[in-house]
């Protein structure tokens, strides 16, 4: 395809806010209470992208909704399970995801404020998650700061006063167990309350690996008055992921898995542990029927702790002047890291409608606030000369190191202060039936500082965003959007170039043209968006470091991104339901300068694939209350960070069955269903490729009272 261009504990319950949970209970009442598979998969509106009472179709950008049936359909735990139903997302490493070609691991919102309790290597569990919201492109207008590729919101489940009660068992290969129950309902007329638990523990297919995570959620929603409701929550996140931190299997450039996809360079005794608390309270408050405030405020902290074995390269076994895989032997470094943060986050959005000349017009001002302080304390020895055995390949050699016994050697760091303020300003204006246009900015305003040294770095931003709406016909929509983002440099680089003045923030803008369409009567609801992306100033090693006069580190270059992407969802019969969709993407560094590796002129972004397709149906058989569902995804060829390691495409399948006996369901899902051996993405060369799980039966029994 052709590129293409565009010119201690309840007391805590305090904290709260809740006009999503409106719109959260109307979602569960309709997967409840009708039988249409529309209300499965399909879900017309979000406040996602505007902030506003906006349906899908109506929003100048192109956005997905993953609700909650789509989660338990795709027996989702995790976020990872979900990549397959976003066009133009696949997995990076880790939570982190390339979204419309850029890695982007930073732009993770809750209930649509910043604070994610599994930040850093840690993968986002879907218990707590009532749907999962995906905007495509820029979102620094409304949201301050992140890629240009897009951002991911978990809406998270609160207290409802429709009651309700589930119990669940969950079995599978790889001895996985676990179980979970989840309760609401009205306390008293004003007072709701919601109480969840969810334990599961699964080995993993990786050597020494396993899995275990423990929650617990809690809220009360309180209707104030007619016009106001506070919504209180609270979350406890336990993970424990012994033999961790998992890197990937070792590769030739060819894609292929040179020793088996359990490899694994950690031992038994390796571990990463998450412990978290989340606080957070909503409040939404009517002043007029036209004018209202919604406001969240939201505490973080959150622990982690790791000690792994990371693989540095090869070692000359053989004598023979040179370290290859001949040799079978790769060298190991041993972690002790220990990483905790500490974050408020908090957001007042005041919205005002009101007509002037005839002209329908939403207006919105808000305000953010976020404010991160870490902690970072990293014990390292290396090789064998600090006692950390050497690991054969081929003939694995766990056991013999002992992390009781290594040289350890302190590197004394010590984290960090973030805080980013934020004041913006929108405005969505009807103009009549066909046409509607949407305008706003942000100003942004951050300050780092690197606890350690003393080193602070501030700097702010302005990010406009522009959007227009045309309606041939009903239920149609064809718009215009463009929008930008920034990120700030990250410290580390911003202090190699101190002396030679401070980095730019990393820039990027968009163009968007998109067509937006019912089907079906409203049963079906497709997009189909075409975009270009530029991100500009990018930091990267300067390929002159070390002659004089010359910085460690210099805002070079350009990065292009073009596609197109399609999705559709909802229903095709009355039993028939599904989401699907499709993506061009083209990731390429255009001006890379004389830099000699990834960030070279013409080359393709580190795991950027230039297709990828992805389908989930589901058919229900009415009169034995059952259903059978098939998943397709398909992932083209990628890179790795060294430019020559291909990642090979691949394409895998799902199948689920559900049957029903009054409020007793049955489910049954087999993942990879014919154990396709494969790469989700690419690393470096001496890590080697992360591997996809193999074939994977998880069943799921359900009481629903």
């Amino acid at each position: 395809m052709k590129r293409f261009s565009f010119h201690t504990i309840i007391p805590t319950l305090v904290l709260g806010v809740a006009m999503q949970t409106i719109a959260q209970e109307s979602t569960l009442e309709e997967v409840n209470v009708t039988g249409r598979a529309q209300q499965y998969y399909l879900q017309k509106s979000t406040e996602l992208g505007s902030k506003l009472d906006l349906s899908i179709l109506e929003l100048p950008q192109s956005v997905q909704v993953l609700p909650a049936q789509l989660i338990i359909d795709q027996a989702a735990r995790d976020i990872t399970d979900l990549y397959r139903s976003i066009a133009g997302v696949s997995e990076f490493s880790y939570s982190g995801v390339t979204f419309r070609g850029f890695r982007d691991s930073g732009n993770v919102f809750y209930d649509g404020v910043r604070g994610d309790p599994y930040s850093g290597f840690s993968v986002p569990q879907l218990f707590n998650v009532e749907r999962v919201e995906i905007l495509k492109g820029p979102a620094a207008a409304l949201y301050g700061g992140g890629e240009p590729g897009g951002m991911i919101n978990y809406v998270t489940k609160q207290a409802s006063f429709e009651p309700s009660t589930e119990l669940a068992l969950t079995g599978g290969n790889f001895s996985l167990y676990g179980g979970s129950v989840d309760t609401t309902g009205p306390m008293t007329d004003t007072v709701a309350y919601r109480i969840g638990a969810f334990y599961e523990k699964q080995d993993s297919f990786r050597n020494n690996a396993e899995e275990e995570n423990l929650e617990f959620a809690g809220g009360l929603l309180f209707q104030l008055s007619d016009k106001s409701t506070l919504n209180a929550s609270v979350d406890y996140v336990d993970q424990s992921l012994p033999g961790h931190r998992l890197r990937g299997v070792l590769v030739n450039d060819a894609g292929d898995f040179i020793v088996d996809r359990s490899y694994n360079t950690n031992e038994a005794v390796d571990f990463q542990n998450l412990e978290a608390l989340i606080l957070q309270t909503q409040l939404r408050h009517h002043f007029t029927n036209d004018f209202e405030m919604r406001g969240t405020l939201r505490y973080l902290d959150n622990e982690r702790e790791q000690g792994y074995h990371e693989p540095r390269g090869w070692v000359d076994v053989n004598g023979d002047g040179e370290a290859n895989i001949q040799d079978a032997t790769v060298r190991r470094e041993y972690r002790d890291q220990f990483r905790a943060n500490k974050e408020y986050s908090l957001t007042l959005d005041f919205i005002r409608r009101f007509d002037v000349a005839g002209l329908e017009h939403q207006f919105l001002f808000g305000a953010d606030y976020h404010d991160v302080d870490t902690e970072y304390s990293y014990l390292r020895a290396r090789y064998e000369a600090d006692n950390v055995r050497d690991l054969n390949i081929f003939t694995l050699n766990y056991g013999e190191s002992d992390p009781s016994s290594y040289n350890l050697t302190d590197l004394n760091r010590d984290g960090t202060q973030l805080t980013r303020y934020g004041l913006y300003l929108q405005t969505h204006t009807q103009f009549n039936e066909q046409w509607s246009l949407m305008l706003g900015f942000r100003y942004s305003d951050f300050e780092d500082v690197n606890k350690s040294i003393a080193f602070r770095f501030s700097d702010d931003h302005v990010s406009p965003r522009f959007g227009l709406t045309y309606s041939p016909i009903p239920n149609a929509a064809i718009y215009l959007n463009y929008s930008e983002s920034f990120k700030a440099t990250s410290l580390g680089n911003q202090g190699r170039a101190e002396e030679f003045g401070f980095l730019n923030p990393e820039k990027g803008h968009q163009w968007e043209l998109g067509w937006k369409q019912e089907w079906l009567e409203g049963r079906l609801l497709s997009t189909v968006a075409a975009y270009q992306i530029v991100k500009q100033d990018v930091a990267v090693t300067n390929p002159l470091e070390g002659q004089p006069g010359q910085p460690d580190v210099i805002n070079l270059g350009e990065v292009d991104s073009e596609g197109i992407e399609f999705t559709v969802v909802g229903d095709l019969t009355e039993n028939w339901t599904l989401t699907a969709n499709y993506a061009y993407n083209d990731t390429r560094v255009v001006k890379g300068g004389d830099l000699r590796n990834s960030f070279a002129d013409g080359s393709r972004f580190v795991n950027s694939p230039e297709h990828q397709a992805g389908i989930w149906t589901r058919y229900d058989f009415r009169a034995i209350d059952s259903s059978i569902a098939f998943g397709a995804d398909f992932v083209d060829e990628q890179f790795g960070f060294s430019g020559t390691q291909r990642v090979q495409p691949y394409t895998t399948f799902d199948a689920s069955w559900t049957s029903s006996w009054n409020r007793i369901s049955l489910q049954i899902n087999i993942l990879n269903v014919f154990d396709k051996e494969y790469a989700v993405s690419g690393f470096l060369e001496r890590t080697g490729h992360f591997p996809g799980s193999p074939r994977e039966i998880i069943a799921q029994l359900r009481y629903q009272l």
